[in-house]
């Protein structure tokens, strides 16, 4: 019975995935009712409290970017790149990793992708050296990001285990800075110059590779707003990370029950909501952020997506590990025990084919703590969570594709061959590496 049960569950996802969107998470309440209703196996249940933080987190970003803080970020990143065009193919992807992780979502980079094609082309370089791996970049930054959907997931799930917020971005955050450099070592090189590019020259003599549009520019009131936004926001994050750091700021506070009184203290979780929604109301009352548009932005939309596909996939693949809790602890332990990476190498499959780091993490880190994988190991496979660049149909993928005027950026003919795997390969390999080097010094 369990391989039919595993087939619905693939079935879903498979589906979901393919539909897109909030399909993922749609799709997967059809088996969510074939598996309560059809084969009475236990309802389980949605993550509740990583989706409050995920919540709390887009509500705050979704502020940011109707105050204009989103763009300045992105106009402030795109100065820095033009001021080192030579070195783009190593200032593009650090540019887009530290935008990433500070604003928690990869959406951001759409604005960044015609300026990287842009200025490396002017240049003289092929913008498939800088585009290919900033993209890849914008996947590892959400891994680090400490405000992330992925991240959340993954703190939510570790607290348990006694890793805080700063030990696990004390980790991801070097290691995948560092497997950034050397993902944009591997592509520093490829490919032929512009100059010697037949399909470019051919492009430049029909007159068919045309300049970007400008970005916004920010004045008075707006400029004030923007920069304001983004500044709060900023302290928000800085703010999440202390809390994690020194567990004290959290307040204790009394709990009455049974005629007895007891003490108890905010959880992290908990204080991640409260401080990130405090910042949405600070932004939306001192930087005059439109509650409208808000609603109507990309964040919020983006964000509500992932929710939803988070709600019903985490929710049907709880379903599938509680109806089947014995026989798959027992599996995986065996495999585990023998051969751990192939947690890592599940992670890598799964966010493969949801194209989402968070829903990743959320349906098989539960299955790795339950079948006591190490917690360094758990905290060092993290960053194969975010595969979805194996697959070329992911949006930031098909951007930079479309935002190459020059036609070097591809997705190739075989479906696999193209100019993101070699970078997101490498990357993510090494930044594995690098965190489970880190892991075993933190975490052992």
């Amino acid at each position: 019975m369990i391989w039919i049960e595993f087939c619905i569950l693939l079935a879903c996802i498979l589906i979901g995935a393919r539909l897109g969107g909030i399909a993922l998470g749609t799709i997967a309440g059809i088996g969510l009712a074939i598996f309560v209703f059809g084969f009475a196996m236990p309802p389980g249940g949605p993550p509740g409290t990583v989706i409050g933080m995920i919540i709390a987190v887009i509500t705050a970003l979704a502020a940011m970017q109707a105050a204009g803080g989103l763009d300045y970020l992105v106009s402030v990143a795109e100065k820095v790149m033009r001021r080192h065009a030579k070195y783009i193919t190593f200032v593009a992807p650090v540019v887009t990793y530290l935008l990433v992780l500070a604003s928690g979502t990869t959406h951001v980079i759409y604005a960044l992708l015609p300026v990287i094609a842009e200025v490396s082309r002017k240049a003289g370089i092929r913008p498939e050296r800088p585009l290919s791996i900033s993209v890849i970049a914008g996947f590892q930054g959400t891994i680090a990001s400490p405000i992330s959907a992925a991240t959340v997931a993954m703190i939510g799930l570790l607290l348990n285990k006694n890793i805080s917020l700063p030990i696990l971005i004390g980790i991801t955050i070097p290691s995948t800075f560092l497997a950034v450099l050397i993902g944009a070592l591997s592509v520093a090189w490829r490919g032929k110059e512009l100059s010697d590019d037949p399909d470019y020259q051919k492009l430049l003599a029909s007159g068919q590779a045309k300049p970007p549009e400008k970005s916004p520019e920010f004045q008075g009131r707006q400029l004030i707003n923007a920069r304001g936004s983004t500044i709060t926001f900023l302290v928000g994050i800085t703010v999440v990370v202390l809390i994690g750091m020194f567990p004290d700021m959290r307040p204790a506070y009394k709990v009455i029950g049974d005629g007895a009184v007891d003490t108890d203290q905010v959880g992290m979780g908990m204080a991640i909501m409260i401080v990130m929604l405090t910042i949405a109301g600070l932004t939306t009352l001192l930087f005059k952020a439109s509650p409208n548009v808000m609603l109507k932005g990309s964040i919020m939309s983006s964000g509500i997506s992932a929710i939803i596909s988070i709600i019903g996939v985490s929710w049907l693949g709880s379903s599938f590990f509680e109806g089947n809790r014995d026989t798959i602890v027992s599996g995986i332990s065996a495999v585990v025990d023998t051969h751990p990476w192939a947690f890592g190498a599940g992670l890598f499959i799964l966010s493969s084919m949801l194209f989402s780091a968070a829903a990743t993490v959320a349906i098989l880190v539960p299955v790795g703590i339950a079948v006591g994988l190490p917690p360094y190991l758990l905290v060092a496979f993290y960053p194969a969570a975010n595969s979805v660049f194996f697959f070329p149909t992911y949006g930031t993928l098909l951007a930079a594709v479309s935002f190459d005027q020059t036609g070097t950026t591809k997705i190739g003919k075989l479906l696999l061959n193209h100019s993101f795997m070699r970078p997101g390969l490498v990357t993510m390999v090494a930044s594995v590496v690098i965190a489970f080097c880190l892991g075993r010094l933190l975490l052992q």
